[in-house]
């Protein structure tokens, strides 16, 4: 079972936040006799290492609208520098054993292709299968709509900002990444790698949005089903 959370705020302040007096990390309510912790300024990685690090039952704070969202217990970091460690130990052991059998080989002239095989070649490298993982400060994001430019045909990321596009694409072809709160991005395909990591940024312009109140943190369980 992978742990993460969902954060909202079921009772909206009426107090004005730009009239508390300033803290180190928000402001002071005078009401509740309390500090507001304004999250605007945070990204989702230090939001999600804001609650992994601190009690947040007691927790008020001022929020964008889009950062009511889920967030993964843990990041990924470790995970990714795992596999880039892998793939460096995996490309020393090769080029190690091609070293030594270098000395004992014959070289080769390459063989032709026939014509149906480069037909065969050709038509594959017509279309492409895409997939991919969407994020926002290495946060991955759930339900991020993937659309190919000029149609209806798409699809939308699951719980870990994964993706495959339903149909087959083109060199060429454009997929429109779209998220609340988010920029849109467009991705042109050149490879099937050509959206394998797409990182979306906040929209700034959406910050007249905000939410202000006590953080209701709640666990979200996701079942490791094949």
């Amino acid at each position: 079972m992978e742990n993460s959370f969902s954060l909202n705020i079921k009772t909206p302040c009426s107090e004005n936040f730009n009239k508390f007096k300033p803290t180190a990390q928000g402001g002071f309510c005078d009401s509740c006799k309390k500090e507001v912790i304004d999250f605007t300024k945070m990204d989702a990685q230090e939001i999600a290492q804001y609650f992994k690090v601190k009690e947040a039952k007691d927790t008020c704070g001022r929020f964008n609208n889009h950062q009511l969202t889920t967030y993964p217990q843990t990041p990924k970091n470790k995970k990714v520098l795992s596999f880039i460690s892998g793939i460096g130990l995996a490309c020393l052991a090769f080029f190690s054993f091609g070293t030594a059998q270098a000395q004992g080989e014959i070289v080769k002239n390459p063989e032709k292709k026939t014509d149906s095989e480069k037909i065969q070649d050709r038509t594959s490298e017509k279309t492409i299968i895409v997939k991919g993982n969407v994020s926002e400060s290495s946060i991955p994001l759930p339900g991020v709509n993937v659309v190919l430019q000029g149609t209806t045909t798409g699809t939308a990321t699951d719980f870990d900002g994964n993706f495959e596009f339903p149909e087959k694409l083109k060199k060429g072809d454009v997929l429109i990444f779209s998220y609340v709160g988010m920029e849109s991005k467009k991705v042109v395909i050149t490879n099937e790698d050509s959206a394998a990591n797409v990182e979306l940024k906040i929209n700034m312009t959406l910050d007249a949005c905000v939410l202000v109140g006590k953080v209701d943190v709640k666990k979200v369980y996701k079942s490791k089903r094949k």
